[in-house]
């Protein structure tokens, strides 16, 4: 379940200082959402990360997301895990249109031992969604080479290593009035 807090979860945000609406740059509210669990998938076109999805109700449509997510990526030798944000069905925060090339927000590649590598991926991007209606962010992933690409866990996961380890990933949103 997500952690929430908003301005009658917390006393006085909204009259911070005396006044009656929010200051500009003001947090209005906050809302994380932590995985925990290990993910993999051998697709090559994107798909949901289970678990990796929080949603907002920004109380004004002047009002920015802070989104931030922090992201434990695997990739299998030999492959590349491709990544990207989405707000609601619609990506944000990639690269320009180059030939055919993907638009993504990030991708690992797996050579040269990385695969025994969980690599810590920050993303902090302002969105300005323009809505009061319920908002969604997640992370999409896939694998160039249909191998495994992974979060929160080592493409080689073994029970006998002692470098396959589990970490944490979470996605963090801040509406900040506008």
């Amino acid at each position: 379940m997500p952690l929430v807090l908003n301005s009658s979860s917390i006393s006085g945000l909204a009259a911070v200082g005396g006044l009656s609406s929010p200051q500009t740059g003001s947090v209005l509210q906050v809302v994380q959402v932590v995985k925990t669990d290990a993910f993999s998938t051998t697709s090559t076109s994107f798909v949901d990360v289970t678990g990796m999805s929080a949603s907002i109700t920004p109380t004004s449509s002047s009002s920015k997301i802070l989104v931030l997510f922090d992201i434990a990526i695997g990739a299998a030798n030999g492959s590349s895990t491709i990544g990207k944000i989405l707000r609601n069905s619609t990506d944000i925060y990639i690269g320009d249109t180059a030939g055919s090339r993907p638009r993504v927000a990030f991708q690992l590649d797996g050579g040269g031992g990385i695969q025994y590598t969980v690599l810590r991926t920050p993303i902090f991007y302002l969105d300005s969604p323009a809505t009061t209606s319920s908002t969604t962010y997640k992370l999409q992933i896939y694998n160039t080479a249909g191998s495994a690409g992974t979060v929160n866990r080592v493409e080689q996961d073994r029970n006998t290593s002692s470098y396959n380890v589990r970490t944490a990933s979470s996605i963090t949103l801040m509406e900040i009035a506008a």
